[in-house]
């Protein structure tokens, strides 16, 4: 009933011939289509007397007195333009520029495929350096987890001496003063540094002699009374 409805409706407004060709859409699809009613006006173009603008007057756009304007008025009217074509080709200057603009922009092939290799070259040469780097690393890896295991057991080593020296300084204190003394306390500080310079001039005694003995001396006087 609807399509019936449109249907004498686009009649009236259409016409019988329009309508009879648009009937077989209409009733296949159900809908009234809408019918494109775009007249364009004709382009007219002045060719038997066209606009050229005059250079010298200044109520002439600055835009017209171009050069880039000058190819498109000879573009649309060739010689009737009036402009010749001699001035349309561009300077030494602008064709340098040209020139360099598509070396820039548009490189010849060859230079094209040489910049791709150079660049895949250096890709490579990267890779390769890399790669180098991290099998000298590998190899050094077993060297670098030793000394580490090293060095933390000579850590432990020396924390467990510093606390086993501590202790035995601080019951030497103890069996000295007959009471426990403070760590941090001036008796106890002077008190380890008295027993330092025991142990180094003991140290010292020792080692002239050992000195002596491998030049196969006698022991000298202090150190044969230390050892009676």
């Amino acid at each position: 009933m609807a399509a019936s409805l449109l249907s004498r409706r686009a009649s009236s407004l259409l016409g019988i011939s329009t309508l009879k060709s648009f009937l077989p859409a209409l009733s296949e699809a159900g809908v009234l289509q809408q019918i494109a009613g775009y007249n364009p006006r004709p382009l007219r173009l002045n060719l038997k007397d066209p606009y050229i603008p005059d250079k010298s007057s200044e109520k002439t756009p600055e835009w017209q007195k171009t050069e880039r304007y000058d190819r498109k008025v000879f573009a649309r009217h060739g010689s009737a333009s009036g402009v010749s074509p001699a001035l349309l080709w561009p300077s030494p200057a602008q064709l340098e520029q040209i020139i360099a603009e598509e070396k820039q922009w548009h490189p010849a092939l060859e230079e094209t495929l040489e910049k791709v290799a150079a660049k895949e070259k250096e890709i490579a040469a990267k890779r390769l350096a890399r790669e180098k780097l991290i099998a000298a690393s590998m190899a050094k890896m077993p060297k670098m987890i030793a000394d580490w295991r090293k060095e933390k057991q000579d850590a432990r080593r020396k924390k467990r001496e510093e606390k086993a020296k501590k202790e035995r300084l601080l019951a030497e204190a103890r069996e000295r003063f007959g009471y426990a003394l403070d760590p941090r306390s001036p008796k106890f500080l002077e008190m380890v540094a008295e027993i330092e310079k025991e142990e180094r001039k003991k140290r010292k005694l020792l080692k002239r002699r050992k000195k002596e003995e491998e030049q196969g001396l006698a022991p000298s006087a202090p150190a044969a009374a230390e050892s009676a």
